[in-house]
């Protein structure tokens, strides 16, 4: 069964474009784009969302990672 988004693909695209541009106008190596890309997770994760959930959110989040380059 498809996963529902609540964001249309349209946003979700435009934002991931705009990430992206951003590490290749840095010349970002895979390497680095993955560290600075995981230290905003983690940003993300201590600052937004409540301590109760963020095993959870973490949990979902590298399965569906994993899931998605199988």
């Amino acid at each position: 069964m498809p996963i529902v988004s609540k964001y249309s693909n349209e946003r979700v695209e435009k934002i991931i474009q705009a990430l992206l541009n951003v590490l290749v106008e840095e010349s970002a190596t895979p390497d680095l784009a993955l560290m600075c890309l995981g230290n905003t997770i983690t940003d993300i994760l201590n600052n937004e969302v409540p301590q109760a959930q963020r095993e959870t959110i973490v949990n979902n989040f590298t399965n569906a990672l994993k899931q998605s380059i199988k």
